[in-house]
């Protein structure tokens, strides 16, 4: 029996924009023509910026052959000076390439092999790049945007060679365009070249010799490493020291090694800048004299080229005197290591921890799950919440003969977990600019009298955070490594802001050994209604009587103006309701299809609507008349009705009609819809807490939304919506509710 490949996979990539690279090119192949891109056009669309109006910087876009007649898409092969940056700020992307070059095994997972300018061309190439969870691949062309005869962006410097080039067309045509590729954090590239993550290091957290002994571990893991020096503002970036360095630029961390000379030995580093030239001419620079002290044998060994490429050695003390941050990726989140390594450079690296991983997506919705930070207490605890069991703390046969030392003078640390999240936000860049919110997660430890009830205001106003990734930050991605004892957390991902909507990727490590169990947590587990009734005043039973005996026709009935007249001198100015929602309450009644009332049933409807005025007074915090998004949820409690967030995500975008306050009439119109749909259930059951809850089958929603809307006879039981199921009310199911 064949094994199925996950879609996402390595071996299986999602195909960007439903193109089938193999089918592709066998249709090219087939009919003799060249592919071309239509969903990535060559012109100014693609570009990402404005068009230069000098005629002579015109962007033409040629396939490599008709750049250079030795075109080749790998001369040899792929090395850290096949990538040189063009007239685009793209050095974070072009170092992380630089070292992709050094580890075969990661590089062939982004530019899959067989690919050639001769044999089977057809002007067709496919990338694979990892986003958020799963391997996307992307099929270009290879016409190339080109200025006075020079490819206009990332070039080799053989000229020749055109690999490079089309990695980053392919990553441009990923995120948008070549314009959104302008500035960024290496971490960003790294993490897309090998599903790794990403962290940041400062230099001066180690000595020289440990950090240089750690950069050689790392590397030896197959990490991918950069390094840069801050700039102090926006106007030094890009400026060079006199050292010949440039701030604010990203340098690949290619190599380490130990050179030895006639006094001792020195450790080294090497680094490339993207640019290609621009290189530091400190001591073991390309022309350093410190050179002249090591014999011809040793500069084989670590072929040193005195050539101006970009690619140059430091020392590990003026590495740390002159560099600020490293950033590191590993496949495997295997942290640095500790103060208490062994910094003997000949001492094997430790061995690579077995790590479980378990990832989710959600979205930071305005009005529902978007709550800002917890500086906004009453939206806070909106946030998406996910739940993290640990069961176990780490396995000891997983530890490095270190931490089994520091775990025998420290018994309570060897009890805990070892935990590393990581939340990242999606789709940011965006054609010519780039738009990262604050953003940053919390862990809080949930008591065994809480587990498996909402966490509400309450629990998180008067709780405090066990971990998190620290103060917000506009990065891609923030995380943080902590040690847990075993037990329930809840991880809530959170913008700084609230109403900030956008999407994000969530992914936990743990030890092996820890059992680890984090899924979606949502705070019901159904659609709850307490069908109570407020009781009628003595006052508004006479109203109803008195307004009957004035306006009511032959039939002892009330049609929809009548009714509103009614509502509406019971009703606060401020919250009087328009004809429509009267007409909306008159249907919600069992009126055999009619649009009128009896007086029967005006009483119940009427003090229903003082209960929810009363409701609405209470979450109307400066009597504007309207709710904010967040109390909705709240609000409906209060009226007897509870909801899951993707519930109340979607009645707020019928109810609120896209605007950032839901009015009365909106409220009124919403509890409305809900009542009448669970006055239609087929069955009651209990939940946990013991509370009568009303579940309303596929069929007898679908009758309902049958009845609001003609269209919808077409979708019963469609095949095309497999997960819905007669189980109760689904996201789905509730958007035909509220048509």
């Amino acid at each position: 029996m064949e094994t199925q490949v996950a879609t996402g996979s390595i071996a299986n990539p999602v195909q960007f924009r439903d193109q089938d690279y193999v089918a592709l090119l066998d249709a090219c192949v087939k009919s003799g023509l060249l592919f071309s891109d239509s969903t990535f056009a060559p012109d100014q669309s693609s570009i990402g910026m404005p068009t230069d109006p000098d005629p002579k910087k015109e962007i033409k876009w040629l396939r490599p052959k008709e750049i250079s007649a030795n075109a080749v898409f790998v001369e040899d092969t792929t090395c850290t000076t096949d990538i040189c940056q063009g007239q685009l700020g793209d050095c974070w992307l072009l170092a992380a390439l630089s070292c992709l070059t050094m580890h075969p095994n990661l590089f062939v997972k982004v530019v899959p092999p067989n690919q050639s300018l001769t044999e089977s061309y057809a002007g067709i190439f496919h990338f694979t790049f990892w986003q958020y969870g799963e391997w996307v691949e992307v099929v270009v062309d290879d016409r190339l945007p080109v200025r006075g005869g020079r490819l206009l962006f990332s070039y080799s410097c053989t000229r020749n060679e055109y690999w490079s080039a089309l990695v980053e067309k392919a990553y441009a045509k990923l995120i948008g365009s070549y314009g959104s590729l302008k500035g960024g954090n290496i971490s960003e590239a790294m993490e897309d070249f090998t599903g790794g993550i990403a962290y940041s290091l400062p230099v001066s957290s180690r000595t020289p010799r440990i950090m240089w002994k750690a950069l050689s571990d790392a590397l030896s893991r197959g990490s991918l490493l950069s390094c840069f020096i801050q700039a102090s503002n926006y106007l030094e970036i890009g400026t060079v020291t006199a050292e010949g360095l440039v701030k604010g630029h990203a340098y690949a961390i290619t190599d380490t090694d130990t050179v030895k000379k006639s006094a001792g030995e020195a450790l080294l580093l090497r680094l490339r800048n993207p640019w290609g030239f621009v290189e530091y001419s400190g001591p073991w620079s390309d022309k350093s004299k410190d050179w002249d002290d090591v014999n011809a044998a040793e500069k084989k060994r670590i072929e040193l080229k005195n050539s101006e490429d970009g690619e140059f050695w430091i020392s590990a003390e003026d590495f740390s005197k002159l560099f600020g941050t490293v950033e590191l990726c590993s496949v495997d989140p295997d942290p640095i290591v500790d103060e208490d390594t062994p910094t003997d450079p000949d001492s094997p690296a430790a061995p690579i921890s077995s790590w479980t991983l378990s990832s989710h997506k959600g979205s930071w919705v305005s009005g529902s799950t978007a709550g800002g930070s917890c500086t906004y207490p009453r939206s806070f605890w909106k946030n998406p919440q996910f739940q993290l069991v640990l069961a176990e703390h780490d396995d000891d046969h997983a530890m490095t003969p270190e931490e089994k030392k520091v775990a025998e003078n420290q018994k309570e640390k060897a009890k805990q977990c070892t935990v590393l999240v990581e939340l990242l936000q999606k789709n940011r860049r965006k054609k010519d600019k780039v738009n990262f919110l604050h953003i940053a997660f919390h862990i809080y430890r949930v008591p065994p009298k809480l587990q498996g009830l909402c966490l509400d205001q309450s629990f998180f106003s008067s709780q405090q955070p066990v971990g998190s990734s620290g103060k917000y930050q506009p990065l891609r991605a923030v995380w943080r490594e902590v040690r847990l004892d075993p037990g329930n957390y809840v991880i809530l991902a959170s913008t700084y802001s609230p109403n900030q909507p956008a999407e994000f990727f969530l992914r936990v490590y743990s030890k092996t050994g820890n059992n680890l169990g984090t899924k979606d947590f949502t705070c019901s587990t159904g659609f709850i209604m307490v069908m109570s009734m407020p009781p009628v005043l003595p006052e508004d039973r006479k109203r109803v009587q008195k307004t009957f005996d004035e306006m009511a026709g032959p039939d002892d009935k009330l049609n929809a103006k009548e009714f509103m007249k009614l509502v509406n001198s019971v009703l606060e100015k401020d919250y009087q309701l328009p004809l429509e929602t009267c007409r909306q309450l008159i249907f919600g009644e069992d009126t055999g299809g009619r649009s009128s009332l009896t007086r029967e049933q005006t009483e119940p409807v009427l003090a229903s609507l003082r209960s929810l005025q009363s409701i609405f007074f209470k979450f109307d915090q400066d009597s504007s008349g309207t709710m904010s998004p967040f109390e909705l949820s709240l609000a409906l409690q209060a009226a007897g009705v509870q909801c899951d967030g993707q519930v109340i995500q979607v009645l707020w975008e019928r109810f609120g009609s896209g605007e950032p306050h839901l009015p009365f009439h909106g409220f009124v119109a919403c509890v409305t819809r809900l009542r009448k749909l669970f006055g239609m259930s087929t069955h009651t059951q209990r939940t946990q807490r013991g509370v009568l809850c009303f579940v309303v089958g596929y069929d007898v929603l679908l009758q309902y939304c049958v009845c609001l809307c003609p269209l919808y006879p077409a979708l019963y039981k469609s095949e095309s919506n497999p997960e819905v199921k007669d189980v109760g009310i689904n996201a789905w199911l509730l958007r035909l509710l509220i048509v």
